[in-house]
């Protein structure tokens, strides 16, 4: 989406603050620190923000094409309040990320809506873009990430399809034709490298754009259900699950027989990634044998052949961070996510502030490695 114009609000008191603030208020620190570093001729893509699509889940179920589930999503709406919305699955009563309220941009953004002209999340998106200083904004779901969970393999196309409709009819009309990229909620155990994806990833090769594996949680995993505290699943759970498939994905020769596909992983940070080029470069090495698709190292694919965003990017050790950026060939690989508006999203700054990138790469990270990889218009079009 592209921002448009518009006055910088007053700053919000702590008393203030509420699911029903304007976006523009709640970030009216982060619209003055852009302007402090004159972010208005540098491109900025957030290649992960999100909205909460079942706000919006009436209109979204009446394009579930089956229509006995149709009908009976839109009974369950009418006759149903307060109930999760019909057929989605997920652990709805493990989320903790508003620290009980205390951070209520989590846990929803009701604010007063006037415009008429647009769909009530273009508008929200657009106030968050402006304030940002963000020339194009890549918008995720929330709740249906956890749909490759779902115990029934049919209502998560239904759901997926209805979404996309929706979508592509109700927001991406207002502003931008069609998609620039398909995504796959990392939260399943269906492995990457299953055969019933081949014939998916073939397709989604021809149309050159990058397929991006979105990290979630799964409190329910058996491999992580002995944690007890909702920071150390939220350290992990995000890690794990693109951990195990960027093995499957590096080790099954998926970009060997596919190497004109782009993957992109999303928000699980990036001190995992060092981690597993050693230690799969350590394996393989010792093995070769049990991936005889791989050419290189594996480390090399991961460094040439795979793209990551940076929220949460990990910033308490630079010495650490520098050698992770480093070893992922940051300035052609990286791209930046703000996650907003979940409760640690990062501002561009987060980029730009790092002491030891150049200007060049801090450019390349905030927008131009994604112009190029997305196909998108390389020149600022934001007004701060």
């Amino acid at each position: 989406m592209n921002a448009p114009t518009a006055s910088v609000p007053h700053l919000l008191s702590p008393q203030e603050a509420s699911v029903f603030a304007d976006t523009r208020e709640l970030l009216a620190h982060a619209k003055r620190d852009a302007r402090r570093r004159n972010f208005q001729d540098v491109l900025i893509c957030d290649i992960d923000a999100h909205h909460v699509e079942t706000v919006s889940w009436k209109e979204i179920i009446r394009h579930i094409e089956d229509p006995v589930i149709r009908e009976q999503a839109v009974h369950f709406m009418n006759e149903r309040v307060g109930a999760p919305p019909y057929g989605l699955n997920g652990d709805i009563g493990l989320r903790y990320q508003s620290v009980g309220g205390r951070i209520p941009h989590q846990d929803g953004q009701r604010e007063t809506v006037t415009e008429t002209d647009v769909h009530r999340d273009v508008t929200l998106t657009r106030r968050a873009m402006e304030s940002l200083a963000i020339d194009y904004m890549v918008v995720f779901p929330t709740p249906m990430l956890f749909l490759g969970m779902h115990p029934q393999p049919e209502m998560e196309v239904w759901l997926a399809r209805a979404y996309n409709n929706w979508l592509i009819e109700s927001v991406l009309s207002a502003d931008r034709k069609g998609v620039i990229g398909f995504c796959i909620p990392s939260t399943r155990y269906k492995p990457v490298h299953h055969n019933d994806y081949m014939r998916l990833y073939a397709m989604i090769q021809e149309t050159g754009k990058p397929v991006a594996f979105h990290a979630g949680y799964h409190w329910s995993d058996p491999s992580l259900a002995t944690i007890n505290r909702f920071v150390g699943m939220h350290a992990l759970g995000f890690v794990w699950c693109n951990l195990v498939h960027m093995t499957n994905w590096i080790l099954n020769g998926i970009p060997e027989r596919f190497p004109k596909l782009k993957s992109v992983w999303v928000e699980s940070g990036l001190a995992w990634v060092p981690f597993l080029m050693q230690r799969l470069d350590d394996q393989f090495m010792m093995r070769p044998s049990e991936a005889p698709q791989l050419k290189k190292p594996p480390s090399e694919y991961m460094r040439e052949n795979c793209w990551y965003t940076t929220q949460p990017m990990e910033v308490s050790n630079h010495k650490a961070l520098q050698c992770t950026l480093e070893m992922i060939n940051a300035e052609s690989q990286l791209l930046f996510a703000s996650d907003w508006p979940h409760f640690d999203f990062d501002l561009p700054s987060t980029i730009w502030d790092l002491p030891f990138l150049s200007e060049q790469a801090k450019r390349n990270i905030l927008g131009l490695n994604a112009a190029r990889i997305f196909g998108l218009d390389p020149t600022p079009r934001k007004t701060l």
